[in-house]
């Protein structure tokens, strides 16, 4: 039986894509390829839909189901669309039950698509995976889902409300993970740091990381994706100064440096708060590195407000940058807002790379000579405590930690003897 999983967008789906997986195979699906979409963008929906026709022309026996927060939002784009078999929406996705069903997808008189109310799900539960194809680290899914409305997000639309994974399940997959080899483990979700609102007494992800670290003794690299830094527990903060196997890596939701467009995206920070943030991360563990997402031409956006966000890069000491030009999503209270002409949004976005392409050289000048412990990706590849890529000029072995010299870089990523 074969079964391809094509992903788009972040880490929880990477993660949730070999449950997809697993549980189309055993359902007996065989030439078959599922797109596992995005929708944080409609840029991300566009270049999903292009995928499934390219896959159609490349394919044309295969079948073709689409899923993911793309076909969750919109089930009618995907379900329409002649190149697709079918369509399940992002709780079916994972559902051996469902998968099963899915099997009558192109019978005559039978649904196209199966995507029920995100909405009403209430529970996530842990997926039980026992290693990543191709991955040199594992995923570990904590939470699922959001409760805060951004003005300009549809996510919560296609994974519901938040809920979260029990802590004893979290650390029961950490620890399989581990004994099946896997030296680096990554908590995602869609709002990590919401986690644990809605589990018995309500412990936080300070609380997670604590346990996990402490039960997991043989752990040697604990990573966080993308968190809310205004979520933030103390207990989580303390913990990258009390045990250096939490990697000094943090990607921040910030989204834009300015007060009064953080107050139109609903946003729960300020500026400055992003900035002590950062400072406070940075006394308590030095080598920290930080990454953002950073949106350039929300709807009202002057160039003064948009130098506040090109500032932050600097004042928040941003290493990773991650650019969306303001993309309207139907649906959302900022697609209703007076929208700023795309050649200004796409001239903002290619000022807020380039910066953040300057700063990422600063960073890596500043590597030049260390020695830096690299988890290898591929036999010429990896990535250092900081997530920043490496270049192995000595091949090393995929999965394996190792110590490296830093001679120097391209720009984009290290070099390492």
């Amino acid at each position: 039986m074969t079964v391809e999983v094509v992903t788009f967008g972040c880490r929880l789906n990477a993660a949730e894509s070999e449950v997809i997986r697993r549980e189309a195979e055993r359902a007996g699906f065989d030439d078959t390829v599922v797109v596992n979409t995005c929708a944080v963008t409609a840029e991300a929906v566009r270049q999903a839909r292009q995928t499934i026709r390219a896959l159609r022309r490349e394919r044309p026996q295969a079948k073709i189901i689409v899923t993911g927060c793309a076909a969750q939002t919109e089930p009618d784009t995907f379900a329409t669309m002649p190149e697709t078999d079918g369509v399940l929406g992002n709780t079916e996705k994972l559902n051996a039950a469902a998968w099963m069903q899915a099997r009558a997808f192109g019978v005559a008189d039978a649904p196209k698509a199966l995507v029920n109310d995100i909405m009403a799900v209430r529970e996530t539960a842990a997926h039980l995976i026992e290693g990543f194809a191709g991955r040199a680290r594992a995923f570990v899914q904590v939470q699922n889902g959001c409760d805060h409305r951004c003005t300009f997000c549809i996510i919560p639309y296609g994974r519901g409300n938040s809920r979260s994974v029990p802590m004893g399940a979290v650390i029961d997959d950490v620890r399989r993970l581990v004994g099946n080899g896997y030296c680096e483990i990554v908590l995602t979700g869609v709002d990590i740091t919401s986690y644990g609102g809605d589990l018995p007494g309500a412990p936080k992800l300070g609380a997670l990381v604590r346990q996990i670290l402490k039960h997991v003794p043989e752990l040697k690299r604990l990573r966080l994706s993308s968190i809310d830094s205004v979520e933030a527990d103390r207990a989580l903060i303390d913990a990258f100064a009390d045990d250096a196997r939490l990697m000094p890596h943090l990607h921040l939701s910030l989204q834009a440096g300015d007060d009064l467009i953080l107050k139109r995206m609903k946003r729960r920070h300020t500026r400055s708060d992003a900035i002590v943030f950062c400072e406070t991360l940075r006394r308590l563990r030095p080598d920290i590195v930080f990454g953002a997402d950073i949106i350039a031409g929300f709807p009202t956006e002057t160039e003064v407000m948009f130098r506040n966000s090109l500032g932050l890069i600097d004042d928040c000491g941003l290493t990773h940058l991650h650019v969306f030009p303001f993309s309207p999503r139907t649906g959302t209270p900022a697609a209703r807002m007076p929208q700023l002409d795309r050649t200004i949004v796409k001239e903002r976005a290619r000022r807020l790379r380039a910066s953040g392409a300057l700063a990422l050289c600063r960073h890596l000048d500043a590597e030049i000579g260390r020695d830096r412990s690299v988890l290898t990706e591929t036999s010429r590849q990896g990535r250092t405590e900081q997530f920043i890529q490496v270049l192995l000029t000595q091949p090393g072995t995929p999965g394996a930690i190792v110590m490296r010299r830093i001679t120097g870089h391209d720009g984009k990523q290290l070099l390492a003897a």
